[in-house]
Protein backbone atom coordinates (compact mmCIF):
# COMPACT_ATOMS: atom_id res chain seq x y z
CA UNK A 1 0.00 0.00 0.00
CA UNK A 2 1.31 3.48 -0.66
CA UNK A 3 1.59 5.76 2.08
CA UNK A 4 -0.17 8.72 1.59
CA UNK A 5 1.78 11.95 1.49
CA UNK A 6 0.56 14.12 3.97
CA UNK A 7 -1.69 17.98 3.52
CA UNK A 8 -3.32 20.05 5.68
CA UNK A 9 -7.46 19.52 5.57
CA UNK A 10 -10.46 20.37 7.56
CA UNK A 11 -8.69 20.64 10.83
CA UNK A 12 -6.71 23.55 9.67
CA UNK A 13 -10.04 24.79 9.60
CA UNK A 14 -10.83 24.35 13.15
CA UNK A 15 -7.75 25.85 13.51
CA UNK A 16 -8.98 29.13 11.38
CA UNK A 17 -12.25 28.99 13.11
CA UNK A 18 -10.70 28.86 16.87
CA UNK A 19 -7.82 31.16 16.37
CA UNK A 20 -9.75 34.28 15.13
CA UNK A 21 -9.97 37.89 17.33
CA UNK A 22 -11.68 36.63 20.02
CA UNK A 23 -8.31 33.82 20.87
CA UNK A 24 -6.21 37.46 20.20
CA UNK A 25 -7.74 39.36 22.41
CA UNK A 26 -8.55 36.86 25.09
CA UNK A 27 -4.74 35.71 24.88
CA UNK A 28 -3.35 39.40 24.92
CA UNK A 29 -5.49 40.28 28.39
CA UNK A 30 -4.00 36.64 30.02
CA UNK A 31 -0.45 37.11 28.96
CA UNK A 32 -0.85 41.39 29.84
CA UNK A 33 -2.69 40.34 32.91
CA UNK A 34 -1.14 37.61 34.26
CA UNK A 35 1.96 36.90 32.50
CA UNK A 36 2.57 33.40 31.42
CA UNK A 37 1.12 31.86 34.43
CA UNK A 38 -2.10 30.76 32.17
CA UNK A 39 -0.77 28.68 30.08
CA UNK A 40 -1.52 25.33 31.42
CA UNK A 41 -5.02 26.28 30.89
CA UNK A 42 -3.77 26.62 27.07
CA UNK A 43 -2.63 23.45 27.23
CA UNK A 44 -6.09 21.53 28.71
CA UNK A 45 -7.63 24.00 25.52
CA UNK A 46 -5.59 22.04 23.09
CA UNK A 47 -6.02 18.70 24.41
CA UNK A 48 -9.61 18.80 24.84
CA UNK A 49 -10.05 20.04 21.31
CA UNK A 50 -8.27 17.78 19.98
CA UNK A 51 -10.11 14.59 21.93
CA UNK A 52 -13.34 15.71 20.65
CA UNK A 53 -12.39 16.38 17.16
CA UNK A 54 -11.05 13.40 16.80
CA UNK A 55 -14.40 12.16 17.72
CA UNK A 56 -16.05 14.67 14.89
CA UNK A 57 -13.42 13.70 12.23
CA UNK A 58 -14.49 10.32 13.08
CA UNK A 59 -18.43 10.84 12.63
CA UNK A 60 -17.59 12.38 8.99
CA UNK A 61 -15.12 9.87 7.93
CA UNK A 62 -16.43 6.95 9.05
CA UNK A 63 -20.10 7.50 9.90
CA UNK A 64 -20.39 9.92 6.62
CA UNK A 65 -22.74 11.79 8.66
CA UNK A 66 -22.55 15.37 10.35
CA UNK A 67 -22.87 16.47 13.93
CA UNK A 68 -26.23 17.99 13.30
CA UNK A 69 -28.06 15.27 11.24
CA UNK A 70 -26.78 12.92 13.50
CA UNK A 71 -28.38 14.25 16.63
CA UNK A 72 -31.41 14.89 14.79
CA UNK A 73 -31.48 10.88 13.87
CA UNK A 74 -30.52 10.05 17.12
CA UNK A 75 -33.57 11.57 19.19
CA UNK A 76 -36.76 9.30 17.56
CA UNK A 77 -38.79 11.30 20.33
CA UNK A 78 -40.34 14.30 18.66
CA UNK A 79 -40.01 16.44 22.61
CA UNK A 80 -36.43 15.55 22.98
CA UNK A 81 -35.49 15.71 19.13
CA UNK A 82 -37.63 19.70 19.65
CA UNK A 83 -35.20 19.88 22.66
CA UNK A 84 -32.36 18.86 20.84
CA UNK A 85 -32.68 21.29 18.29
CA UNK A 86 -33.47 24.06 20.28
CA UNK A 87 -30.65 23.92 22.33
CA UNK A 88 -27.85 23.30 19.24
CA UNK A 89 -29.95 26.00 17.39
CA UNK A 90 -29.18 28.43 20.37
CA UNK A 91 -25.42 27.26 20.59
CA UNK A 92 -24.34 27.40 17.53
CA UNK A 93 -26.58 29.65 15.42
CA UNK A 94 -27.52 32.04 17.32
CA UNK A 95 -24.59 32.29 19.27
CA UNK A 96 -22.61 32.56 16.34
CA UNK A 97 -24.49 35.66 15.18
CA UNK A 98 -22.87 37.79 17.86
CA UNK A 99 -19.94 35.73 17.57
CA UNK A 100 -19.46 36.84 13.77
CA UNK A 101 -19.61 40.45 15.18
CA UNK A 102 -16.81 39.80 16.70
CA UNK A 103 -14.38 37.98 14.59
CA UNK A 104 -15.41 41.50 11.89
CA UNK A 105 -14.70 43.70 14.52
CA UNK A 106 -11.72 41.98 15.56
CA UNK A 107 -10.26 42.16 11.87
CA UNK A 108 -10.97 45.94 11.91
CA UNK A 109 -9.33 46.54 15.06
CA UNK A 110 -5.98 44.76 12.80
CA UNK A 111 -6.70 47.18 9.75
CA UNK A 112 -7.31 50.25 12.38
CA UNK A 113 -3.80 49.44 14.04
CA UNK A 114 -2.10 49.94 10.46
CA UNK A 115 -4.65 52.32 8.19
CA UNK A 116 -6.66 54.11 11.12
CA UNK A 117 -10.23 53.98 11.13
CA UNK A 118 -12.22 54.45 7.93
CA UNK A 119 -16.27 54.95 8.21
CA UNK A 120 -18.90 55.58 5.38
CA UNK A 121 -22.18 57.66 5.69
CA UNK A 122 -20.52 58.80 8.96
CA UNK A 123 -21.14 55.95 10.86
CA UNK A 124 -20.67 52.60 8.95
CA UNK A 125 -17.48 51.18 9.40
CA UNK A 126 -15.95 50.86 5.86
CA UNK A 127 -13.35 47.76 6.57
CA UNK A 128 -15.98 45.71 8.22
CA UNK A 129 -17.89 46.52 5.42
CA UNK A 130 -14.79 45.47 3.17
CA UNK A 131 -14.24 41.90 5.37
CA UNK A 132 -17.67 40.86 4.93
CA UNK A 133 -17.81 41.70 1.06
CA UNK A 134 -14.45 39.57 1.37
CA UNK A 135 -16.63 36.53 3.01
CA UNK A 136 -19.54 36.64 1.14
CA UNK A 137 -17.58 36.25 -1.99
CA UNK A 138 -15.33 33.17 -0.92
CA UNK A 139 -18.88 31.43 0.75
CA UNK A 140 -21.08 32.31 -2.92
CA UNK A 141 -18.59 30.07 -4.36
CA UNK A 142 -19.70 27.09 -3.18
CA UNK A 143 -16.33 25.56 -2.71
CA UNK A 144 -15.03 23.13 -0.14
CA UNK A 145 -11.88 23.22 -1.91
CA UNK A 146 -11.10 26.78 -2.28
CA UNK A 147 -12.38 27.68 0.59
CA UNK A 148 -10.09 25.50 2.26
CA UNK A 149 -7.06 26.17 0.49
CA UNK A 150 -7.49 29.98 1.11
CA UNK A 151 -8.18 29.33 5.11
CA UNK A 152 -4.85 26.92 4.69
CA UNK A 153 -2.87 29.88 3.70
CA UNK A 154 -4.08 32.56 5.70
CA UNK A 155 -3.75 30.23 8.77
CA UNK A 156 -0.04 29.94 8.24
CA UNK A 157 0.33 33.52 7.24
CA UNK A 158 -0.76 33.89 10.52
CA UNK A 159 1.46 31.36 12.59
CA UNK A 160 4.39 33.51 11.03
CA UNK A 161 3.29 36.62 11.96
CA UNK A 162 2.41 35.89 15.61
CA UNK A 163 5.45 33.83 15.95
CA UNK A 164 7.58 36.68 14.50
CA UNK A 165 6.20 38.57 16.60
CA UNK A 166 7.36 36.48 19.68
CA UNK A 167 10.74 35.97 18.60
CA UNK A 168 11.13 39.65 18.61
CA UNK A 169 9.51 40.18 22.55
CA UNK A 170 12.58 37.67 23.56
CA UNK A 171 10.11 36.09 26.14
CA UNK A 172 11.93 34.24 29.29
CA UNK A 173 11.98 30.77 28.46
CA UNK A 174 11.59 29.56 32.25
CA UNK A 175 8.52 31.39 33.11
CA UNK A 176 7.12 30.46 29.61
CA UNK A 177 6.98 26.07 30.80
CA UNK A 178 6.53 27.07 34.79
CA UNK A 179 3.35 28.64 32.98
CA UNK A 180 3.17 25.18 30.81
CA UNK A 181 3.12 22.69 33.26
CA UNK A 182 2.37 24.12 36.74
CA UNK A 183 -1.27 25.12 36.71
CA UNK A 184 -1.69 27.91 38.99
CA UNK A 185 -4.53 29.94 39.48
CA UNK A 186 -3.93 33.88 40.53
CA UNK A 187 -7.01 35.83 42.30
CA UNK A 188 -9.51 37.13 39.09
CA UNK A 189 -8.43 34.96 36.87
CA UNK A 190 -10.84 32.48 36.69
CA UNK A 191 -13.05 33.92 33.48
CA UNK A 192 -10.35 34.42 32.01
CA UNK A 193 -9.35 30.67 32.20
CA UNK A 194 -12.59 30.20 31.41
CA UNK A 195 -12.20 32.55 28.03
CA UNK A 196 -9.40 31.17 27.27
CA UNK A 197 -11.11 27.24 27.14
CA UNK A 198 -13.65 28.68 25.52
CA UNK A 199 -12.26 30.48 22.55
CA UNK A 200 -10.22 27.25 21.43
CA UNK A 201 -12.63 24.49 22.29
CA UNK A 202 -15.38 25.98 20.17
CA UNK A 203 -19.16 24.13 20.07
CA UNK A 204 -19.36 25.33 16.37
CA UNK A 205 -16.43 23.77 15.21
CA UNK A 206 -17.73 19.94 15.94
CA UNK A 207 -20.46 20.72 13.49
CA UNK A 208 -17.63 21.94 11.02
CA UNK A 209 -15.27 19.61 11.33
CA UNK A 210 -17.76 16.63 10.53
CA UNK A 211 -19.34 17.91 7.81
CA UNK A 212 -15.66 19.02 6.03
CA UNK A 213 -14.34 15.61 6.78
CA UNK A 214 -17.49 13.97 5.30
CA UNK A 215 -16.35 15.85 2.16
CA UNK A 216 -12.70 15.71 2.68
CA UNK A 217 -12.44 11.95 2.90
CA UNK A 218 -14.53 9.05 1.99
CA UNK A 219 -14.48 5.66 4.41
CA UNK A 220 -12.67 3.89 7.28
CA UNK A 221 -9.44 3.54 5.38
CA UNK A 222 -9.20 7.59 5.28
CA UNK A 223 -8.69 8.22 8.89
CA UNK A 224 -5.04 7.66 9.64
CA UNK A 225 -4.60 10.85 7.42
CA UNK A 226 -7.60 12.10 9.06
CA UNK A 227 -6.12 11.98 12.38
CA UNK A 228 -2.63 13.07 11.23
CA UNK A 229 -3.90 16.51 9.66
CA UNK A 230 -5.78 16.30 13.44
CA UNK A 231 -2.40 16.10 15.63
CA UNK A 232 -0.36 18.22 13.48
CA UNK A 233 -2.98 21.39 13.02
CA UNK A 234 -4.52 21.77 16.15
CA UNK A 235 -1.43 21.78 18.06
CA UNK A 236 -0.25 24.44 15.45
CA UNK A 237 -3.38 26.41 16.83
CA UNK A 238 -1.65 25.64 20.24
CA UNK A 239 1.44 27.29 19.34
CA UNK A 240 0.26 30.17 18.11
CA UNK A 241 -1.88 31.35 21.38
CA UNK A 242 0.69 30.64 22.93
CA UNK A 243 2.97 33.00 21.47
CA UNK A 244 0.21 35.93 21.46
CA UNK A 245 0.35 35.01 25.39
CA UNK A 246 4.03 35.15 25.76
CA UNK A 247 4.00 38.31 23.70
CA UNK A 248 1.92 40.04 25.62
CA UNK A 249 3.33 38.55 29.02
CA UNK A 250 7.10 39.80 28.04
CA UNK A 251 6.16 43.25 26.20
CA UNK A 252 3.78 44.16 29.23
CA UNK A 253 3.36 42.04 32.49
CA UNK A 254 3.94 44.28 35.83
CA UNK A 255 4.54 46.97 33.53
CA UNK A 256 2.07 50.49 33.83
CA UNK A 257 0.71 49.72 30.14
CA UNK A 258 -3.24 49.46 29.83
CA UNK A 259 -3.59 47.04 27.34
CA UNK A 260 -7.51 45.98 26.43
CA UNK A 261 -7.02 44.62 23.10
CA UNK A 262 -4.71 42.82 20.30
CA UNK A 263 -5.05 46.35 18.56
CA UNK A 264 -3.62 47.83 21.62
CA UNK A 265 -1.01 45.77 21.96
CA UNK A 266 -0.53 45.82 18.49
CA UNK A 267 0.35 49.79 19.13
CA UNK A 268 2.26 49.46 22.29
CA UNK A 269 4.58 47.63 20.65
CA UNK A 270 6.39 49.76 18.14
CA UNK A 271 7.67 51.83 20.73
CA UNK A 272 9.30 49.08 22.62
CA UNK A 273 10.61 46.89 19.53
CA UNK A 274 9.91 48.70 16.33
CA UNK A 275 7.47 49.05 13.57
CA UNK A 276 7.88 45.75 12.39
CA UNK A 277 6.48 44.39 15.83
CA UNK A 278 3.42 46.18 15.17
CA UNK A 279 2.93 45.68 11.62
CA UNK A 280 3.48 42.07 12.64
CA UNK A 281 0.73 41.80 15.13
CA UNK A 282 -1.63 43.87 13.07
CA UNK A 283 -1.31 41.44 10.13
CA UNK A 284 -1.98 38.50 12.45
CA UNK A 285 -5.05 39.85 14.11
CA UNK A 286 -6.62 41.01 10.63
CA UNK A 287 -5.52 37.45 9.24
CA UNK A 288 -7.88 35.83 12.58
CA UNK A 289 -10.80 38.05 11.86
CA UNK A 290 -11.02 36.96 8.29
CA UNK A 291 -10.68 33.55 8.67
CA UNK A 292 -12.90 33.37 11.67
CA UNK A 293 -15.49 35.27 9.46
CA UNK A 294 -15.50 32.28 7.02
CA UNK A 295 -15.82 29.38 9.20
CA UNK A 296 -18.46 30.89 11.87
CA UNK A 297 -21.01 31.28 8.95
CA UNK A 298 -20.03 27.99 7.49
CA UNK A 299 -20.20 25.47 10.29
CA UNK A 300 -23.78 27.92 11.20
CA UNK A 301 -25.05 26.40 7.76
CA UNK A 302 -23.72 23.02 7.94
CA UNK A 303 -25.69 22.76 11.69
CA UNK A 304 -28.78 23.55 10.66
CA UNK A 305 -28.65 22.32 7.42
CA UNK A 306 -28.23 18.62 9.52
CA UNK A 307 -30.80 19.76 12.16
CA UNK A 308 -33.22 20.72 9.57
CA UNK A 309 -32.66 18.53 6.72
CA UNK A 310 -31.42 20.97 4.30
CA UNK A 311 -28.90 19.05 2.53
CA UNK A 312 -25.26 19.55 2.52
CA UNK A 313 -25.03 21.67 -1.04
CA UNK A 314 -22.64 24.86 -0.59
CA UNK A 315 -24.77 26.25 -3.51
CA UNK A 316 -28.29 25.54 -2.37
CA UNK A 317 -30.09 28.83 -1.34
CA UNK A 318 -31.00 27.44 1.91
CA UNK A 319 -28.19 26.74 2.72
CA UNK A 320 -26.85 29.93 1.28
CA UNK A 321 -29.67 31.62 3.27
CA UNK A 322 -28.42 30.35 6.65
CA UNK A 323 -24.40 31.81 6.34
CA UNK A 324 -26.20 35.20 4.65
CA UNK A 325 -28.16 35.70 7.78
CA UNK A 326 -24.90 35.09 9.85
CA UNK A 327 -22.66 37.00 7.80
CA UNK A 328 -24.82 40.17 7.55
CA UNK A 329 -25.56 40.20 11.43
CA UNK A 330 -22.00 39.79 12.15
CA UNK A 331 -21.69 43.02 9.70
CA UNK A 332 -24.17 45.29 11.41
CA UNK A 333 -22.86 44.30 14.53
CA UNK A 334 -19.23 45.50 14.16
CA UNK A 335 -21.01 48.48 12.36
CA UNK A 336 -22.92 50.29 14.32
CA UNK A 337 -20.73 51.47 17.44
CA UNK A 338 -20.69 48.44 19.66
CA UNK A 339 -17.22 48.34 21.32
CA UNK A 340 -15.46 45.14 19.30
CA UNK A 341 -13.98 43.92 22.52
CA UNK A 342 -17.26 43.56 24.22
CA UNK A 343 -18.79 41.37 21.69
CA UNK A 344 -15.46 39.40 21.24
CA UNK A 345 -15.26 39.21 25.04
CA UNK A 346 -19.13 38.19 25.24
CA UNK A 347 -18.69 35.53 22.65
CA UNK A 348 -16.00 33.83 24.17
CA UNK A 349 -17.88 33.43 27.74
CA UNK A 350 -20.71 32.45 25.89
CA UNK A 351 -18.72 29.81 23.92
CA UNK A 352 -17.65 28.44 27.72
CA UNK A 353 -21.24 27.98 28.63
CA UNK A 354 -22.47 26.53 25.82
CA UNK A 355 -19.58 24.06 24.67
CA UNK A 356 -20.58 21.34 27.51
CA UNK A 357 -24.11 20.50 26.07
CA UNK A 358 -22.94 20.24 22.84
CA UNK A 359 -19.75 17.76 23.75
CA UNK A 360 -23.06 16.29 25.39
CA UNK A 361 -24.41 15.59 22.44
CA UNK A 362 -21.03 14.13 20.16
CA UNK A 363 -20.31 11.24 23.26
CA UNK A 364 -24.04 10.44 22.60
CA UNK A 365 -23.72 10.14 18.95
CA UNK A 366 -20.17 8.44 19.32
CA UNK A 367 -21.61 5.46 20.87
CA UNK A 368 -24.16 4.66 18.84
CA UNK A 369 -23.87 1.34 16.68
CA UNK A 370 -23.69 2.78 13.22
CA UNK A 371 -19.95 3.36 13.84
CA UNK A 372 -19.59 -0.39 13.79
CA UNK A 373 -15.89 -1.12 15.32
CA UNK A 374 -15.02 2.66 15.13
CA UNK A 375 -17.53 3.73 17.81
CA UNK A 376 -15.97 5.14 21.28
CA UNK A 377 -13.76 3.37 23.32
CA UNK A 378 -14.01 3.33 26.78
CA UNK A 379 -10.79 5.22 26.93
CA UNK A 380 -12.44 7.57 24.62
CA UNK A 381 -15.22 8.06 26.87
CA UNK A 382 -13.65 8.91 29.63
CA UNK A 383 -11.41 11.13 28.17
CA UNK A 384 -14.47 13.12 26.80
CA UNK A 385 -16.17 12.65 29.77
CA UNK A 386 -13.30 14.24 31.69
CA UNK A 387 -13.37 17.42 29.28
CA UNK A 388 -17.08 17.71 29.63
CA UNK A 389 -16.54 17.51 33.54
CA UNK A 390 -14.30 20.16 33.83
CA UNK A 391 -16.18 22.34 30.91
CA UNK A 392 -19.12 22.21 33.17
CA UNK A 393 -17.46 23.15 36.28
CA UNK A 394 -16.19 26.22 34.49
CA UNK A 395 -19.65 27.17 33.59
CA UNK A 396 -20.97 27.07 36.54
CA UNK A 397 -18.14 29.19 37.93
CA UNK A 398 -18.73 31.48 35.16
CA UNK A 399 -22.61 31.60 35.96
CA UNK A 400 -21.71 32.34 39.53
CA UNK A 401 -19.34 34.59 38.90
CA UNK A 402 -21.63 36.94 36.61
CA UNK A 403 -24.40 36.61 39.45
CA UNK A 404 -21.94 37.72 41.73
CA UNK A 405 -21.83 34.84 44.04
CA UNK A 406 -18.22 34.09 44.04
CA UNK A 407 -15.50 36.86 43.95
Amino acid sequence: MTKRKFSFGPATLVTAAFIGPGTVTVATKAGASFGFVLLWALVFSVLATMILQEMTARLGVVGRKGLGESIREQFTNPLARGVAVILVISAIVIGNAAYEGGNIAGATLGIDAVFGEWFLAGSLNGWALLIGIIAFTLLWTGSYKLIERFLIAIVLLMSVSFLLTFIITKPDFSELFSGLFIPTLPDGATLTVIALIGTTVVPYNLFLHASSAKKKWHDENDLPEARRDLLISIPLGGLITMAIISTAASAFFAKQIEINSAADMALSLEPLFGASAKYLMALGLFSAGITSAITAPLASAYALAGLMQLGNDMRSIKFRAVWISILITGVILASIGFKPISIIWFAQIANGILLPIVAIFLLWTMNQSFLGKHKNSLLQNILGGLVVLVTLMLSARSLMSAFGLLN
